[in-house]
């Protein structure tokens, strides 16, 4: 498949139906979307528009973004899935991503953002992460993390320790997120957690339209 198949379908993905009055081709309202989610930054995105003649402020291109409401499909069956979390920094404070992929096919099945990271909170993911995905046969791949260990025993899964190997998907999309959360720094400036939140929603269902 070639990377204009892959655009063009993940634009025939992209619903539209916040859209109620607006001046600008659902063409190009699909487009600024599915750039800027593939970490052009804002300022690009609407320098893209303009050279098909339409002009919009950044804000407008962001508000597409969050209405459109856009997340990873449900229902898969993988054979293993790679779990982990990490650190990304919104304005001065810390919060905790938590992620799951398949390392099969590196498709992003489930992701949350917390201010913290305890047994709670892993216990909850991963409960989120069986309502969504057939994940009862799978083997979870983690690291040393204790929480994600105590989740995997409460919701008897079979897990195994991995640094490398299956895991390197894992770390490839982290790598990718952070460096998105850092180039579209205009997104998370002054940024509340939920619109972060929400924006990494989107990113995942960008994210798995490529891969």
């Amino acid at each position: 498949m070639t990377e204009n198949d892959r655009l063009n379908g993940c634009l025939n993905e992209i619903e539209l139906e916040f859209v109620e009055r607006e001046a600008t081709p659902r063409l190009l309202m699909k487009l600024g979307i599915q750039l800027h989610l593939a970490s052009l930054s804002l300022s690009n995105t609407i320098f893209v528009l303009e050279i098909f003649g339409v002009s919009r402020a950044r804000s407008t291109v962001h508000n597409w973004v969050h209405k459109a409401d856009l997340q990873p499909e449900s229902g898969r069956n993988p054979d293993h899935v790679a779990v982990d979390e990490t650190v990304i920094q919104l304005n001065s404070k810390q919060y905790w991503l938590y992620i799951a992929v398949d390392p099969e096919t590196n498709e992003l099945l489930h992701r949350t953002l917390e201010p913290t990271t305890n047994k709670v909170i892993a216990h909850r993911f991963f409960a989120e992460l069986r309502e969504k995905h057939d994940v009862d046969g799978a083997m979870l791949l983690i690291d040393g993390s204790h929480s994600l260990k105590n989740a995997c025993r409460r919701h008897s899964l079979d897990f195994r320790y991995e640094r490398y190997g299956n895991r390197n998907s894992v770390e490839r999309i982290f790598r990718e997120i952070k460096r998105r959360t850092t180039s579209s720094s205009n997104c998370f400036s002054n940024a509340e957690a939920d619109t972060a939140d929400d924006w990494l929603r989107s990113s995942a269902f960008a994210w798995n339209q490529l891969i």
